[in-house]
């Protein structure tokens, strides 16, 4: 993903509305898209949204404003402007946020209760800048024990660097011989995720990554990463983050402590591949997502439907938000995605979430000069169970599908109705990759478990290393309504012994 920075101006307090869109009042959907009506004037590309105690709204435009939104008066208000493509908020208080900027983590206070920002004071800016205009900044996301997280995007071969640059300069972070198609790490730590410790001190905590736009937190305290479908990248991935772990693009390894390797991309793709961590979860490019964003994790206890503990991820070249559904097999987290929304009024360019204390999602969107759209909608659960995938479970020779509702037998039972493929991504420095090894499956041996929920079914030599793409053919509800989603895919990292 990349975007062209404008310079920010001021907005004007403005009184707006929620306009829901049109819903046939004959079906009624189980999730609602509303959209909030913006402040005239603003260039509303969404860098992040979060939400304060007291309720209010508050996020952030890549031009540089932050604004709060009151969800009861329908109401926006300034609360602090000239910040340079900010894309992260931590709320602290009501009164003060860590923003990730360009150059620099940002607290961002207000010291005299007008409502209105009056202290900005760097929190951190230990990292490198080259001037490159890829170098964009996400997070900050805190864990239990206090300590921040920040990712840093690496550079684009399709800008240049500055003459002055920010930090040590090693042009080893970048492929000499093929530089102008390769992102690349030429300073600290691009590439990287850094951890913030309570005392202020800034530490490389992972490596490898290309475009890392979204980390968050599950409910058990694991960090995640998305990153974007590129050069060394076949298709979008979702990373389970560990310290000292690298996950696959070569350039930030450079500022490895007591690297000696020389440079990374003069190491064979088998080299790298050995020491690489596999994603989670694919996103299969074309089919799942192009450009997932950031993952949130459902927290609402219901309220917002029954998919509390998954992980929703947010697409921008499709009108789609992405449900993440994980299992641990043999210690490490793999698991499935499927689509939770897909069209029905949802815009694309679908960049950061937040979860309201209503239970509502409240979805921020960016173009910023590639597909998407701008603005901020609002997803409601209108109370009607969906009727969809609730779980994909790896077995030892198969899968077990858990559902939302009792599935119908004769339809579930059918075998035509489970289209199934798998096959592999390459990793290599190339653009993407296409679909190697693919191969058609058959569904055997089908069951439904006595409460109509679930069904198992087997596939003859799974294999590890493989998308396994399920498309459920007119599997129905005991009631005859038809699944929400018929499109799965669950990364097989390991088998289960």
């Amino acid at each position: 993903m990349r975007f062209i920075v404008i310079a920010g101006f001021f907005i004007s307090v403005l009184c707006c509305s929620a306009i829901p869109v049109n819903i046939d009042p004959l079906k009624k959907e189980s999730y609602r898209v509303e959209t909030i009506k913006m402040p005239e004037g603003l260039t509303n590309e969404n860098g992040a949204v979060e939400f304060l105690p007291d309720g209010r709204l508050v996020a952030c435009f890549t031009r540089g404003e932050v604004m709060t939104y009151n969800t009861k008066t329908k109401k926006w208000k300034l609360f602090a402007e000239g910040l340079h493509d900010p894309l992260g908020i931590l709320v602290i208080s009501n009164a003060e946020l860590l923003i990730i900027q360009r150059p620099e983590l940002t607290r961002v206070k207000d010291t005299d209760g007008d409502g209105v920002a009056d202290v900005y004071e760097k929190v951190t800016d230990d990292f490198g800048l080259s001037g490159n205009y890829h170098e964009y900044n996400y997070g900050p996301v805190k864990d239990k024990k206090g300590n921040l997280f920040i990712a840093l995007n690496a550079s684009s071969p399709g800008g240049s660097m500055r003459s002055e640059v920010r930090g040590k300069l090693d042009t080893a972070g970048r492929d000499g011989a093929d530089g102008r198609r390769q992102m690349f790490s030429s300073v600290p730590y691009r590439g990287w995720m850094m951890k913030l410790t309570p005392d202020g001190k800034l530490h490389p905590y992972a490596s490898g990554f290309r475009s890392p736009n979204g980390l968050g937190f599950d409910l058990q305290g694991n960090l995640f990463a998305t990153d974007n479908q590129g050069d060394w990248v076949g298709t979008s991935p979702l990373f389970h983050i560990r310290e000292g772990n690298f996950y696959g693009h070569p350039g930030s390894l450079i500022w490895t402590k007591d690297w000696a390797k020389g440079n990374p991309f003069q190491l064979s793709p088998e080299v790298l591949d050995a020491m690489r961590t596999p994603a989670a979860v694919l996103f299969p490019h074309g089919i799942m997502a192009n450009s997932p964003t950031q993952p949130v994790c459902d927290n609402t206890n219901g309220r917002f439907g029954p998919y509390a503990g998954q992980l929703l991820i947010g697409e921008m070249n499709k009108e789609r938000i992405v449900r993440v559904m994980l299992e641990r097999v043999d210690g490490e987290l793999q698991g499935a995605c499927i689509p939770f929304l897909d069209g029905k009024g949802l815009r694309k360019g679908n960049n950061r979430m937040a979860f309201a204390p209503d239970g509502s999602l409240y979805v921020g969107q960016n173009s910023h000069g590639w597909l998407g759209d701008e603005g901020i909608q609002r997803v409601v659960f209108t109370g009607k169970m969906p009727v969809d995938v609730y779980t994909m479970s790896l077995t030892k020779n198969g899968f077990e599908l858990t559902f939302t509702q009792p599935v119908d037998v004769k339809t579930a039972l059918n075998p035509a109705n489970y289209k199934i493929r798998h096959y592999y991504y390459k990793y290599h420095k190339k653009y993407g990759s296409d679909q190697f090894g693919l191969e058609l499956d058959e569904a055997k041996d089908i069951k439904r478990s006595a409460d109509g929920k679930r069904i198992t079914l087997t596939i003859n030599g799974l294999k590890a290393g493989y998308v396994y793409e399920l498309n459920l053919e007119n599997i129905k509800s005991v009631k005859g309504e038809s699944l929400e989603n018929k499109l799965i895919c669950y990364t097989l990292n390991r088998l289960r012994k």
